[in-house]
C-alpha cells in the first residue's frame, strides 16, 4: 500500500523498487532451489492445474481496496500491532474471522459454488516452467532456471535502474525480504518434507496448514492462529510456519519499536475511521483467501513460483489499492466542501 500511495501522491518509486527487488531475488532463489532439486514448485499451494482467474481478480481487487481502508496489508497490520496500534488489533481479529469464514465457513460455500466454479483447466500445473516444458522438449528444471534468471533479473533491473535507489537501506529492505521468502520455501519444501509418511505411506509437508509447500503469507495464517489459540487444548492443533510467522512479526516489531523508542499507543479517531478499518479488514480476509494470498502471499511467494495466478493477482492488488486511495481522496474532498 505504501509503495502505491507513494507513486500516486508523490511520484516516488522507492518503495515500489524495494518490492520489485524482493520479487526478483525471491524468483531467482526459488529457481535455483527448484532446478537443483531441493524443492518442487508444482507442489506449492499456488500451482494447481486449475487457473481460478475470476477468483484471483475479484480477490486481489478486494484485498487491495481493503488494505487501504485498514491502513496496511496483513503483514503491516502485525508490524503496527507490535508498535502499539490498537486499531490493528481490531483489524487482526476481523481479518482472521472473515478469512476463516472464507476458508471453511458459509463464505467458503458461496465462494466455491460461484466464482471458484469458473476456471481454466490446465494439462499441467500452472507455473510457467511446467507449461512450457509440456509444449517443448526442454526439461522443466532447465526452464525453471532460465525463466527464473530472466524474469527475476528483469524485476531486479527495474529496481536498480535508478541510481538514487542504490542505498544500503533500500538494498537490505528489498533483498532481505526476498531472502526471507526463499528461506521459508526451503524450510517447508525441503527441511519439513517427508517423502513417505510411515502412517500413510504418502508424501507430507510437516510444517504447513495446507499440507502443501508454503512460504510467507498473512491472511489464512491469521485464521489458523485464531484456531490454534481457541483450540489450544486440542493436541491435533500444532504450530505451523504460518502461525509462527504471525507471532514472530508481532514480537519482532515490538522489539524494534522499543529499541528505536517509536512504540506508542494509537486508537480510532472516530466512527468513520472505525468503519473503514472494519470494512477493510473484512475485505482483506475475504479477498486474501479468494485470491490465494495477500501482497506477500501471492505478490511475493506466489510470484516466486512463476504461477499464472500470481501474475494476475499482482496488478489486482495494485489496482485495488489505487481505487481505495482515490476513494479516500474523494471522501476527504467531500468533507472539505
Amino acid at each position: 500500500m505504501g509503495a502505491v500511495s507513494d507513486i500516486l501522491v508523490m511520484s516516488d518509486y522507492t518503495r515500489m523498487r524495494q518490492w520489485s527487488l524482493a520479487i526478483g531475488v525471491a524468483i531467482i532463489g526459488v529457481a535455483v532451489l527448484a532446478s537443483q532439486g531441493y524443492i518442487d514448485t508444482s507442489k506449492s499451494i499456488y500451482t494447481s492445474n486449475r487457473f481460478l482467474y475470476l477468483s484471483t481478480i475479484i480477490g486481489s481487487l478486494c484485498f487491495g481496496f481493503g488494505m487501504v481502508l485498514a491502513s496496511g496489508c496483513g503483514s503491516k497490520t502485525l508490524v503496527r500491532i507490535g508498535g502499539g496500534n490498537l486499531k490493528s488489533v481490531v483489524v487482526f481479529f476481523v481479518l482472521g474471522l472473515v478469512s476463516y469464514m472464507t476458508l471453511k465457513g458459509f463464505l467458503a460455500v458461496l465462494r466455491v459454488n460461484t466464482i471458484d466454479a469458473l476456471f481454466l483447466p490446465l494439462s499441467t500445473t500452472q507455473d510457467l516452467p511446467s507449461i512450457l516444458a509440456a509444449q517443448t522438449s526442454i526439461a522443466k528444471t532447465h526452464l525453471q532456471l532460465i525463466l527464473g534468471l530472466l524474469i527475476g533479473g528483469a524485476f531486479i533491473l527495474f529496481a536498480l535502474l535508478k541510481k538514487s535507489f542504490w542505498q544500503l537501506s533500500n538494498l537490505v529492505a528489498g533483498a532481505g525480504v526476498g531472502l526471507a521468502i526463499i528461506a521459508i520455501w526451503w524450510v517447508s519444501g525441503y527441511l519439513g518434507f517427508v517423502a513417505e509418511d510411515p502412517k500413510t505411506l504418502e508424501e507430507v509437508f510437516l510444517v504447513t496448514n495446507s499440507g502443501r509447500m508454503e512460504s510467507l503469507s498473512f491472511v489464512a495464517p491469521y485464521a489458523y492462529t485464531l484456531d490454534w489459540l481457541i483450540l489450544f487444548s486440542d493436541t491435533s492443533k500444532v504450530l505451523t510456519l504460518g502461525i509462527v510467522a504471525v507471532g514472530g512479526m508481532i514480537i519482532g516489531a515490538f522489539l524494534s519499536a522499543m529499541l528505536t523508542k517509536t512504540f506508542r499507543w494509537e486508537t480510532f479517531h472516530g466512527v468513520e475511521d472505525t468503519g473503514n478499518h472494519l470494512l477493510g479488514a473484512a475485505l482483506m480476509g475475504f479477498g486474501g483467501v479468494t485470491a490465494l494470498g495477500c501482497t506477500i502471499g501471492q505478490g511475493l511467494s506466489g510470484v516466486s513460483t512463476l504461477a499464472l495466478s500470481a501474475f494476475l493477482a499482482l496488478p489486482g492488488f495494485i489496482g485495488g489499492a489505487c481505487l481505495g486511495l482515490w476513494y479516500l481522496q474523494w471522501r476527504l474532498e467531500r468533507q472539505l466542501n
